[in-house]
This record gives C-alpha cells, sequence and structure tokens, in this order.
C-alpha cells in the first residue's frame, strides 16, 4: 500500500510538473522555502520523501522542457566558455560516478546528482522570463516569503529549545538536538533559529542568497508598498541573519554589501550620492530596530563569534585541507557520492557493498571534492566555479540596465565569496547558486530584448518614459 501511494504520488508531481514546465520551475523556489517545514511538522514520517520533492518536480520539468518541447522554445546552448567547463566538469564527475571504490554504482548515480542535477536550470531561466518585468515580479514575490518566515524565525528565538516549533528534522542520516546560543557555560539568548529550513545551515544559506537580491531591489524604483515591503524584508533577515548565530552568513552578508557598494561607487564616482540614498532609510530602520527591538539576538550572536576563535582556520582550513587529501589517491578518486551522509543511508536500505573505506576524517566542502572525484575533478570542478565568477563580471561590465547590472553583480559576489563553501553539499544553497549562475545567459538576453522593445516603442512614437531606466517621474518602473 504505502509502495503503491507512492507511485501514485510520484506519477502526480510528474504530470505537474511536465504539464507546466514554466510553473513547475517556480513552484520549486516555493518548495525550497517550505520543506522544512513539511519535514518537520506536516509529515515528518515522509522525511526522506519529501527531501527529494523538489527534485521530482524538476524532473518532470527537465523532461517537459529538453525532451517534448520544440527548438524553438528553448534558449540555445550557446559556444561559451561556462558551457565548456561544464561539459568537462560533469564528464569527470560520470567517470567517477563508476568508480569501484565506491562498491556499487547506483552509490555513485546518487552522488552525481548532487553535483550536476541543478546545472540544466541555467539553460532554462532565460526561457522562463522573457521580460524584465516578468523576472523582477518573481523577484518580488519570491522575497516576500521572507516575511512570515521571518516572523516565524523570531517566535522560535523566544520560545523555549523544548518548544516543538524549535524542532529540527530527525532522520536516520542525521539525529542532531537543537542548538543555542553558549557562551562558556552562560547561555547568552534563545535558540538558533532555523525558520521553515531543516537546519541552521539550509536557514543561513536562503538569508545569504535572499540578501544578495534584496540589494539589487533597494535601489529599484518600486511603487511605495513594494518598497516599504523591502524594507520589512531587509530588517527580518538582518534580525534572523542574528538569530541563526552563523557567522558565515553574517560576515558574508557584510562583505556582499561592501563589495556592492564599493564596486558601484568605482564604477560610477559621480553618482556616489546617489547610490547610498536607496540605503540610508532601510539602514536606519534596521540599526534602530536590530539594536532596540532585538539587543538579545545581537548580544547572542556577538557573544557566540567573541567565544570562538576558529573563524581563520575555518576560511582557510577548507583549502589546505584539499591539498593534503590528494595524497591518498593518484588520479581518481573514491567516487561521487563516497562522503556524502546519504549515501550511509542508501547502502543500508538496498544492501548495497560498503566500499573502499575512507582513511581519513574529512568536513570542509573543498577536501570532500577532493576524496570524491580526485585531484583532476578537484581541479575541472573549481576550474567550473572561477570561471563562473569571472563570467558574471564580465555581464556586470557590459549591461547598462540598472536592475539587470546589480543583480550580476550581487551573483558574482555571492560566488566570489562563497567559492569555499558548500554547494555540492548543500541542496538547498544549491539551488541558488545555480539561479544565479543563468543570470551569464539570462541577463544580456533581457537587455537585448527590453532595447528592441524600446526601440519598436520609439518608433512607433508611444514611448513610455515609466520603462526608461532614466525616468524621474517618481512612480514604479513596474507596476
Amino acid at each position: 500500500m504505502k509502495l503503491l501511494i507512492a507511485l501514485l504520488a510520484v506519477g502526480f508531481i510528474f504530470f505537474f510538473s511536465f504539464s507546466n514546465w514554466r510553473r513547475a520551475v517556480k513552484v520549486v523556489f516555493l518548495l525550497v522555502v517550505i520543506e522544512g517545514a513539511l519535514r518537520k511538522w506536516v509529515l515528518p514520517q515522509a522525511s526522506e520523501l519529501i527531501y527529494f520533492l523538489k527534485d521530482f518536480v524538476l524532473l518532470g520539468a527537465y523532461i517537459k522542457y529538453y525532451v517534448a518541447l520544440r527548438s524553438e522554445g528553448k534558449f540555445p546552448i550557446k559556444n561559451h566558455f561556462v558551457n565548456a567547463m561544464i561539459f568537462m566538469a560533469a564528464g569527470w564527475c560520470l567517470l567517477q560516478a563508476f568508480n569501484p571504490s565506491l562498491g556499487s554504482p547506483i552509490v555513485g548515480v546518487f552522488g552525481l546528482k548532487t553535483y550536476l542535477f541543478y546545472i540544466p536550470l541555467i539553460w532554462m531561466i532565460p526561457a522562463l522570463f522573457p521580460t524584465e518585468e516578468e523576472l523582477y515580479k518573481f523577484l518580488r514575490s519570491h522575497l516576500f516569503l521572507m516575511i512570515p518566515v521571518g516572523i516565524l524565525g523570531i517566535v522560535q528565538f523566544f520560545s523555549p529549545a523544548s518548544s516543538p516549533i524549535n524542532s529540527y528534522v530527525q532522520s536516520e542520516v542525521a539525529n542532531v538536538e537543537v542548538a543555542t546560543f553558549i557562551t562558556g557555560d552562560l547561555k547568552a539568548g534563545g535558540v538558533r533559529i532555523t525558520g521553515t529550513f531543516s537546519y541552521i545551515n539550509n536557514y543561513a544559506a536562503y538569508l545569504l542568497a535572499c540578501f544578495g537580491l534584496l540589494l539589487p531591489l533597494l535601489s529599484f524604483k518600486q511603487s511605495k508598498w513594494w518598497q516599504w515591503a523591502t524594507i520589512v524584508e531587509l530588517l527580518l533577515l538582518t534580525v534572523n541573519s542574528f538569530m541563526t548565530g552563523s557567522r558565515s552568513t553574517v560576515f558574508s552578508a557584510v562583505i556582499v554589501l561592501v563589495g556592492y557598494l564599493g564596486i558601484r561607487g568605482l564604477t560610477n564616482p559621480s553618482g556616489i550620492v546617489r547610490l547610498l540614498k536607496p540605503f540610508f532609510i532601510p539602514s536606519i530602520v534596521v540599526s534602530i530596530a536590530s539594536f532596540l527591538g532585538f539587543r538579545q539576538a545581537v548580544d547572542a550572536f556577538v557573544g557566540r563569534t567573541s567565544a570562538n576563535s576558529d573563524i581563520s582556520n575555518r576560511v582557510f582550513g577548507t583549502m589546505t585541507e584539499a591539498l593534503s587529501f590528494i595524497k591518498y589517491k593518484a588520479v581518481d578518486g573514491f567516487g561521487t557520492g563516497a562522503t556524502h551522509l546519504g549515501s550511509a543511508a542508501l547502502r543500508n536500505a538496498l544492501n548495497l557493498p560498503t566500499g573502499e573505506v575512507i582513511p581519513v576524517g574529512y568536513e570542509g566542502e573543498m577536501g570532500r571534492i577532493a576524496l570524491e572525484i580526485g585531484p583532476i575533478g578537484f581541479i575541472l570542478w573549481y576550474g567550473l566555479r572561477i570561471s563562473i565568477i569571472i563570467a558574471l563580471f564580465l555581464v556586470f561590465c557590459k549591461l547598462k540596465r540598472p536592475l539587470l547590472r546589480q543583480l550580476a553583480l550581487s551573483a558574482f559576489l555571492i560566488h566570489a565569496i562563497w567559492i569555499n563553501g558548500q554547494l555540492v553539499f548543500h541542496h538547498t544553497f544549491a539551488l541558488y547558486y545555480w539561479f544565479f549562475t543563468s543570470f551569464i545567459f539570462l541577463l544580456p538576453r533581457l537587455e537585448q530584448v527590453t532595447n528592441w522593445q524600446q526601440q519598436l516603442q520609439w518608433l512607433n512614437s508611444n514611448v513610455d518614459s515609466a520603462y526608461l531606466p532614466d525616468s524621474s517621474d517618481g512612480q514604479s518602473e513596474f507596476p
């Protein structure tokens, strides 16, 4: 009966996503936010299946787009250096999926999913948003989810650790306790919140991704209602970042902000006052609310940061760890999925061979990548990530439309700062990572479409000044 129900559910999901791939992709970005809530509170008995829910939805969309859709409805995969790096890295990962050290290729296929499954999004997103206005409306709606999620985070912080609202996802793979702020022997504050997400690191990655998307919208001309909604979202994001206790999230957000303002200031020194003006009111609101209304959260974060002196080790240790792990294999590695926590559960469920034992402990993603796909794979994978960073910066330099240009800058900064952070083993951030990567192809396409539309309007003598980047009528650029 359970198998029959599962098959019916999978069939319904495929029908749903296959019938409308655009809707399915947008639903995936909703599921990534509410997935943890479903696993923790709604259907905890189906936690492991819900973990793959968005992947099932996305798989149906992939089949519809890449197999069933006519070629004229697709975005062409161009001859681009990022695409070349993707295919080389994917080829090596595919080879490592059949590494004999894994004991079974089933484990390798599961590991292959963690590396490559979200990459096809980068060629779908340009077809998903045909105009700049549609992209803006999607970002605006997705970021609006920050309001209920952020309010939930505040409630979690001031609730006891024993409350059901502060539960983590309990599974066979990871049985963890709710984390609290601890400074020495003193608990300084409440729990480290997770929002609607399964664990702290999932929520922390979501907050950083949202911060990168909020920055361009702050300086974008919106209606008054959406301007204040954006400020509220930024306030909740800031407070929740402190409440997670995640130092990487807070420090990364600060670096993104400094880099964002610094690069924009350097590229347009004469407009520095105009650049800072949109950030004035949000900065005042966020600062006052954070230090007066939520001082306990700020103090708890500062206490945790000052009580731990492992920041430099966590930043640079992951890099040196990868170099030290290369010696365990000559050319290849232990295979894709060899270090994944889910591989152990998969072996137990299907009674698969254990495979070769990895002779060293590991934690950082760089070290795990070196162990799984070896030195050649390590060079290809991080060569790909560096090529994406370069491509995003080149896109930023070429674009002229303000919103598109600033989105490219945010994506560049997040990719650059997170170069040694988790991606392969972080199913929440992976979705946003490849969404940001799609900007390489999406944003130039949208600028071309917008320029063409404006030229057509000019030829028809029906120019609408509300859609020009230099309009100053006080109205929103988009309704």
